[in-house]
């Protein structure tokens, strides 16, 4: 099979090229700079250059192909005024540029890489792909990813588009610069002797997990359809716990207050940079706090074969792949 991959140089498509590579298919990458992919070189990627932006070298890069996976997107929370402008125009206009320029090249299956986050706050409730976001958004990011998966799903629905759409949970791995992967970085090196934003509600699943999950979109989704891609429904609070327990440390015993991390915002954009977290502490509180990002992924073991491994087991594989922990 002839696959053109977006996103092939992120923490998820990364392993997706490996993936589709492995089981014979040939892949087409789209990537901003080569002389920067070369892992993907490597795999035996056919490597073409130009971005979100370039709609004519996605089109041309498209004909002949037999499915498309869209995976690019700006992923951050707490990002500056000053950019939500790019993340805009990848996220939204970008998957509506790969999306009709899969219309236009006939190509017969694509696969969207949309997110939980379109879901936006679920209130403290499980839901399943039905559920429809209120449209209060709570961070810049969500409201981009709501934008464009209600694009994917109108370009399905009214177009003829024959696309499957995925929704990751909280990805989490080796090799993740995502502001919770910064944080456990931090964590894993005692940098971090206080929890941040504990009670945020996320669907944590390994990056392996969701890049087989997308490989079965591939082959098994039925197009119109979505399937969340999640894992262990829990609390960012409870993943730094379960990293304690794997380290053989004690769990962080503080909270860093939410009223201290407002009132340092007027400066946090000065601050953050430094300190590795993105400069809007605002939007992270409203993201974060007492926010349930949860999902479930039945839909997805029941029709395409998607078994997602425990939070525990996901935390000693990622551990363990960074030389951190025996494996056993």
């Amino acid at each position: 099979m002839q696959v053109f991959l977006t996103g092939a140089t992120g923490f998820i498509g990364g392993v997706v090229a490996a993936k589709l590579v492995e089981r014979g298919d040939n892949v087409k990458a789209l990537v901003r700079s080569p002389e920067k992919a070369g892992a993907l070189a490597e795999l035996g990627c056919d490597l073409i250059q130009g971005s979100l932006s370039d709609e004519h070298v996605i089109q041309a890069a498209m004909v002949g192909c037999d499915a498309v996976i869209h995976g690019a997107a700006v992923y951050s929370v707490g990002i500056a005024e000053k950019d939500r402008g790019a993340m805009f125009d990848a996220n939204v206009r970008g998957t509506e540029r790969v999306l009709r320029a899969v219309l236009r090249t006939e190509v017969p299956r694509v696969v969207y890489v949309s997110t939980v986050n379109a879901f936006g706050d679920t209130g403290g409730v499980v839901v399943d792909e039905g559920y429809e976001h209120t449209e209060r958004y709570v961070s810049y990011y969500d409201e981009t990813k709501h934008k464009a998966h209600r694009i994917a799903k109108i370009l399905v629905s009214e177009h003829g588009l024959p696309g499957v759409i995925v929704q990751p949970g909280l990805v989490y791995g080796p090799n993740d610069t995502s502001e919770m992967g910064n944080l456990m970085r931090m964590y894993i090196r005692k940098r971090m002797p206080v929890k941040i934003l504990p009670t945020t509600g996320v669907t944590a699943c390994y990056v392996d997990d969701v890049a087989d999950g997308i490989v079965l979109a591939l082959d098994k989704g039925r197009i119109g359809e979505s399937y969340v891609l999640g894992g262990e429904v829990t609390r960012s609070g409870e993943i730094f716990d379960t990293l304690a327990s794997l380290m053989g440390r004690k769990p962080q015993r503080f909270t860093l207050p939410v009223g201290m991390m407002k009132a340092s915002a007027p400066v946090a954009r000065f601050i953050n940079p430094v300190l590795g977290f993105p400069p809007n502490m605002r939007e992270m509180i409203s993201a974060g706090h007492n926010v349930t990002y949860w999902a479930s992924c039945d839909k997805a073991r029941k029709e395409l074969g998607y078994s997602p491994r425990s939070l525990e087991q996901g935390l000693k594989d990622m551990l363990t792949a960074e030389g951190l922990v025996p494996s056993s």
